[in-house]
């Protein structure tokens, strides 16, 4: 029974430091697959790539920027798919084919003068390891692979394309304390 509630204390402890951490937050970059979606790849005979894109993560990338903070993309795969996605959302910084992500990652830090605890990072797999592992925020959707997920500060109790993103950009709005003034802004008219 005692280690039951030391892992509770553990938890406890490991949320109010993503809380911390989120309130600095400047930057959100996300990964593509496993992320903004759920990692299937579907192709047809004709090399058209499907993806699918879960509509409620792209609503909160969307009060990210109201709020004020920058959103990224950086993947290892390269699709028109992902282009269209970011330009629908109004994300400029699209970094694709990236097999190593640090390369991009040192780009935007140096372009919008940020400090690695300002970024928060959401990530699903081995490629986004050694991201997460310089950023303030670093995120594993909760389909993450093992080595993305010892690298995490929180852990999404969504799966990748059905909603993490979403949890996460609530954390980070509500951390900032600007969630209600979000939220009453649907009222207002």
């Amino acid at each position: 029974m005692k280690s039951a509630g030391n892992a509770e204390a553990g938890k406890r402890l490991k949320a109010e430091g993503a809380r911390a951490r989120a309130r600095g937050i400047k930057m959100l970059i996300l990964d593509v697959d496993g992320v903004l979606t759920d990692g299937s790849i579907i192709l047809d005979d004709n090399g058209n790539e499907y993806k699918a894109f879960h509509v409620r993560d792209g609503h909160g990338i969307k009060m990210l920027h109201k709020a004020g903070v920058n959103v990224a993309i950086i993947t290892g795969r390269h699709s028109k798919v992902v282009e269209r996605r970011a330009q629908e959302l109004g994300i400029t910084e699209v970094f694709q084919k990236c097999l190593d992500k640090r390369v991009a990652y040192a780009q935007l830090l140096k372009q919008y003068s940020l400090k690695n605890a300002e970024v928060a990072y959401i990530g699903d797999d081995i490629i986004d390891a050694p991201i997460m592992s310089l950023v303030g925020l670093p995120v594993a959707v909760a389909d993450a692979a093992d080595e993305a997920r010892k690298f995490a500060l929180m852990v999404t109790k969504n799966r990748g394309g059905r909603g993490a993103v979403r949890e996460v950009t609530d954390f980070i709005l509500k951390a900032k304390g600007l969630w209600q003034g979000m939220f009453n802004a649907y009222f207002e008219g």
